[in-house]
């Protein structure tokens, strides 16, 4: 994404009501994302609650986009025409538990389903750092929580139910049309709508997290592996103001995973009270911690869905490198510790399983990804992040779609092998181009 356009989409303020034919005539003023740094192009927000609905708007107008929970902290949603919103898209739709999936709406999320999957004796294999977000929206972008095994939220889809921009519905499945499929679950909002999702679920499991402090960068240099792969989620965080990693938070399940109960791990501490991931602020709206066991979706998001999520006024960037080159990676970055850490709240790096997904940052590569959360400083931030990718060049990183970054589309295609045919895909379901915005063009295109 172009700096400026970021910086522009970031600091325009815009409040003019609309009128919207779904939201029972009811005035709205302009929408932002969750964090506030974007405040959307246009007024023209459309609430439907039926596949039907979808069919006619997206037929009625010729230039429209998608949005979900609005966690994302780019312009990748955006719009200068019309917006259809999945809020009242949420619905459950069914479950098989004879072949362990469950099919729902794409606005459905992940804190809502996952009490319901729990309650029926099911789980999802991972969920992100909150529960917040919508499914649909989530594998849009290939959003992740962490686990050497555990492949992005992406990588769960069995089948999609997807409004073409025509208005025509196509339905693609793991047991039918598996390649398109995989052309389609990280689809960056360009190919339709998505209006029903698939997943494959597994037996409900029991979990646990504890978390250490201080661990010196000497001991993750020489034990990354071991360190990364101590149960079946870990992140690790710091701030890049010590030669330390602040906190390992490592989630484990109860009878699978190895759990000791350490007082120590490999020279860090064992935390003697539930902690944020960033340390100054109160470890309330975080999963409970100190070994206590609880339900799955209690424990691997790091906030509870019931509370603001992570420090709320942010902004967001994260970049994927293979994972034979996290510990050269994170060097990098660490370089420029002095230069990141006065405009940052926190990193966290996780570690994602490779996939199968044309459009994942994980695309045939057992990554690591590291976040940035920043302080709400866009100019400071858009200055930094052509160095930290500068760094992070010689490992290919691949960025976050849902997150800021500045690769133009000539290096992001470079990075991703199937770009080529993806943008074919693109245009079979959208010959005019009615889902293309000006993210989208800066990606693909420019």
């Amino acid at each position: 994404m172009k700096r400026k356009t970021f910086i522009k989409l970031s600091t325009t303020l815009m409040a003019t009501p609309l009128l919207s034919p779904l939201e029972s005539w009811a005035q709205q003023p302009r929408l932002q994302n969750w964090s506030g740094n974007l405040t959307f192009s246009t007024g023209n927000v459309f609430y439907p609650k039926s596949v039907e609905e979808v069919q006619q708007l997206v037929k009625k107008h010729n230039k429209i986009k998608v949005l979900g929970t609005r966690h994302c902290f780019n312009p990748i949603a955006d719009s200068k025409d019309n917006l259809l919103s999945t809020r009242d898209l949420n619905k459950v739709v069914s479950l098989d538990k004879q072949n362990h999936t469950v099919t729902v709406e794409g606005g459905i999320k992940y804190g809502e389903l996952a009490p319901y999957l729990h309650k029926e004796g099911f789980a999802l294999h991972n969920l992100a750092s909150l529960p917040h977000i919508s499914v649909a929206g989530s594998i849009t972008t290939a959003t992740h929580g962490s686990g050497v095994k555990n492949g992005n939220l992406s990588s769960a889809v069995a089948g999609l139910e997807i409004v073409k921009a025509d208005g025509s519905i196509v339905h693609l499945s793991k047991s039918k049309n598996a390649e398109q499929l995989n052309a389609a679950v990280v689809g960056l909002g360009a190919l339709g709508v998505l209006t029903k999702v698939t997943l494959q679920i597994q037996p409900t499991f029991m979990m646990k997290q504890h978390v250490f402090t201080g661990l010196p960068m000497s001991q993750l240099k020489q034990h990354f592996e071991a360190i990364v792969s101590a149960g079946y989620s870990v992140s690790l965080f710091t701030d890049w103001q010590t030669d330390s990693i602040n906190e390992v938070w490592i989630k484990s399940r109860i009878g699978v995973d190895k759990d000791e109960n350490l007082k120590e791990f490999y020279g860090a501490k064992a935390a003697t009270k539930n902690v944020h991931p960033i340390i100054a602020l109160s470890a309330e709206n975080c999963t409970e911690q100190m070994g206590v066991a609880g339900p799955w979706y209690e424990r691997l998001p790091h906030f509870k869905m019931g509370f603001t999520p992570s420090s709320g006024k942010e902004l967001q960037s994260e970049f994927f490198v293979p994972f034979n080159h996290a510990v050269e990676a994170i060097e990098a970055v660490a370089r420029l510790g002095r230069q990141i850490s006065p405009h940052l709240f926190i990193t966290e790096i996780r570690t994602i399983a490779a996939d199968e997904l044309w459009m994942s940052p994980a695309h045939h590569q057992k990554s690591v990804a590291i976040h940035f959360t920043w302080k709400q400083e866009t100019e400071a931030v858009m200055k930094l992040l052509p160095q930290i990718e500068k760094e992070l060049s010689p490992f290919n990183a691949r960025p976050h779609w849902g997150k800021i970054f500045t690769m133009p589309a000539k290096t992001l295609a470079a990075r991703y092998e199937k770009m080529a045919a993806f943008k074919a895909i693109v245009a079979e379901y959208d010959p005019q181009g009615k889902f293309r915005n000006q993210f989208l063009t800066n990606v693909l295109y420019s």
